[in-house]
């Protein structure tokens, strides 16, 4: 594809994300169905294509525009990470949902279409903070170049596991934390990606980019969900008296963390996927790990963690 034939496709998905955002609004503060059941989806699929535009206008590339198959490959991947997460939810009984559509053909489709926008809003969000410059000229002192902090980090990050599994009611912050520590030294260790890695050379700006990312998607994600109707709500202890929107505020101090947590478990993900050298086995691995969380996961959310149906 030539250069101007790029850019014509990049020209308008941004402009039909915004007008699908800005009637999908509308509808659903005129409680009109079914925008009033996939709001939440339908804004956030609209805000990926907006942030795509914006990145692709403000760097020259992006995901959709000029990594398509990774942004495709982005959207299982995300899904199977969150309902990662949400099974952790079904024993940590930190949330849950309401108003989901009673027909099972219809809401579990509906889990895939949302949590598939988990890993591209915030790797859109990611690239839309650094193409805006924000922490362009972030600088931290080198560190020393050493493995010695393989084992304190592994060791932390079981520790903080165990905390979440035996004393959720305290520990349950953790969640968010524990697979930064437990896989960060597998990354450096395999020559991926690492965030040490760039703090050994001085350059925080992938981390920087990330907690602005967590932060600012961790605001839309609790306002989307406020005015949606088929939404979650959050039972968390201890801090559940004070909240803006759904979210109790010192929640917001978990989403930085978890974008961070999201970009190292994608990462481990790629370096599996690349130690499997046959495409077919590679694929085969991957629909049966993610068909196996589907069905698990899926059926402890239809039973444990959604409350009430429409």
């Amino acid at each position: 594809m030539t250069p101007s034939a790029t850019r014509q496709k990049a020209r308008y998905h941004g402009f039909i994300g915004l007008g699908v955002l800005t009637l999908a609004e509308i509808l659903m503060l005129a409680g009109i169905r079914p925008f009033t059941v996939w709001f939440y989806s339908l804004a956030w699929w609209s805000y990926i294509m907006i942030a795509d535009q914006a990145v692709y206008h403000l760097k020259g590339s992006s995901l959709w525009v000029n990594r398509r198959r990774e942004f495709l490959a982005l959207l299982p991947i995300s899904a199977a990470f969150w309902f990662i997460f949400e099974g952790l939810n079904v024993y940590l009984k930190n949330w849950h949902y309401v108003m989901a559509p009673k027909e099972v053909w219809i809401r579990w489709p509906g889990y895939f279409i949302a949590y598939a926008t988990v890993l591209p809003g915030l790797f859109e969000t990611m690239d839309l903070v650094d193409g805006l410059g924000f922490f362009k000229r972030a600088k931290t002192p080198p560190l020393a170049r050493t493995n010695a902090w393989y084992r304190p980090f592994a060791l932390l990050g079981l520790v903080m596991l165990g905390g979440v599994v035996f004393l959720p009611r305290y520990f349950f912050p953790l969640t968010w934390l524990f697979p930064i520590f437990l896989f960060e030294p597998v990354l450096h260790a395999h020559g991926s990606p690492s965030l040490m890695r760039d703090l050994e050379e001085g350059d925080p700006r992938t981390l920087l980019n990330l907690l602005a990312a967590g932060l600012v998607c961790g605001l839309l994600w609790e306002f989307w969900n406020f005015w949606a109707e088929t939404k979650w709500i959050y039972t968390v202890p201890f801090f559940s008296y004070l909240k803006v929107f759904e979210m109790p505020v010192l929640g917001f101090l978990g989403f930085p963390p978890f974008a961070v947590a999201c970009y190292v478990m994608y990462n481990l993900t790629v370096l599996i996927g690349r130690s499997i050298r046959r495409p077919v086995v590679r694929w085969a691995a991957g629909a049966l790990v993610f068909v196996a969380l589907y069905a698990l996961v899926g059926r402890l959310l239809d039973v444990y963690n959604i409350r009430s149906f429409y």
